[in-house]
């Protein structure tokens, strides 16, 4: 277990029982390469991506270990991107990793040449002298492996292919999708403190024009494939095949695949707000958030 930093907890603070529990891990608790891997393989397959919490208006977002534990291990729930990788770096670090937290500039579906904020959240893991990106957060493209700190080396995960391209300490993270190369975000390795990601936090959480609070957003990988929800718009990526969609038309099928499928215990309030998800796409129009992924 570490001490300092970012991730300073106790094992008393992250619950590691619980939390291994929920993920479905009972392996070696060990600073490891194997069990990196074996938890980043796990955790998004349990804890799904979703922004319930900004949609509904049940804020704010708690970003301190305690609400984490309380949110997204004890009451089923999932969360965004630094809900989600505090939660697995406090994970880590009650395990002995050495962690440190990053900020990315999204690239994913932005036209070329796009300035976009640090908006996104990711983490350094050290282990055996070797440096590996992680990221239980990215929605659709949430990584199911760590990946190496290697410029240009292809690395394949139990889902998609990923590779990192280096110029001047910048580092662009790019996913293999059909035959070409996307890319998804850009960071470089200076360390993030709670403070940097509390203030985009309240942004994404709070701010009316922020996308968590005008668009359903959920996603989770499973063994075969990935489920994505978008509004309204359910898509299954499964591997190695075509996307299968379909519209939800009702609040009740939309509780029940976010239950099923996100495997998300949904709040009970607020129904009126998941009503306004369910509409008809206006026709001939195509936005650039139903051509993502």
């Amino acid at each position: 277990m570490t001490t300092d930093g970012l991730f300073a907890t106790t094992d008393e603070a992250i619950a590691l029982g619980a939390y291994l529990t929920r993920i479905g891990y009972s392996g070696p608790r060990e600073a490891s390469p194997t069990v990196l891997r074996a938890l980043h393989r796990l955790h998004p397959q349990v804890i799904a991506f979703e922004n319930l919490d900004p949609l509904l208006g049940r804020l704010p977002v708690r970003l301190e270990v305690g609400s984490l534990m309380d949110k997204l291990v004890h009451g089923g729930r999932g969360g965004y991107c630094f809900e989600q990788n505090l939660l697995f770096g406090h994970l880590l670090s009650a395990l002995g990793f050495h962690v440190s937290g990053l900020a990315a500039r999204i690239l994913w579906n932005q036209p070329e040449g796009a300035k976009t904020p640090r908006g996104h959240m990711l983490l350094n893991v050290r282990v055996d002298g070797e440096n590996y990106i992680a990221d239980v957060g990215f929605g659709a493209l949430t990584l199911t492996a760590p990946l190496r700190l290697r410029p240009v080396l292809e690395q394949e995960t139990p889902h998609e292919r990923f590779r990192l391209i280096e110029q001047d300490g910048l580092f662009r993270l790019d996913a293999r999708i059909g035959d070409e190369w996307r890319p998804v975000y850009s960071f470089d390795l200076q360390e993030q403190v709670q403070a940097d990601y509390e203030i985009t936090n309240y942004y994404l959480s709070s701010n009316p024009s922020s996308h968590f609070r005008t668009t359903l957003i959920a996603a989770r990988p499973f063994a075969e494939g990935r489920y994505a929800l978008l509004g309204n718009r359910l898509t299954m990526h499964a591997l190695d095949a075509p996307p299968q969609r379909r519209m939800l038309s009702s609040v009740a099928e939309l509780r029940d695949v976010l239950s099923s499928l996100f495997l998300i215990d949904v709040p009970d309030d607020r129904d009126s707000i998941l009503a306004s998800v369910i509409k008809p796409p206006t026709p001939g129009r195509t936005s650039a958030k139903e051509r993502s992924r």
